[in-house]
């Protein structure tokens, strides 16, 4: 697993949002999203729709 996409994980988990986890690790909405659909498909395991 990318090291990024832990932190990025972690960070939706503490901070409660993707917009506040972007905030705090000073990247784009957009990249979080992309970063966590990244994950999902390394885990093989989606939590959305």
């Amino acid at each position: 697993m990318d090291i990024e996409l832990a932190r990025t994980f972690l960070a939706i988990v503490s901070a409660g949002s993707f917009v506040r986890a972007a905030e705090r690790l000073h990247v784009a909405q957009t990249t979080i999203s992309a970063r966590v659909r990244s994950l999902e498909e390394q885990l093989r395991r989606p939590t959305g729709s």
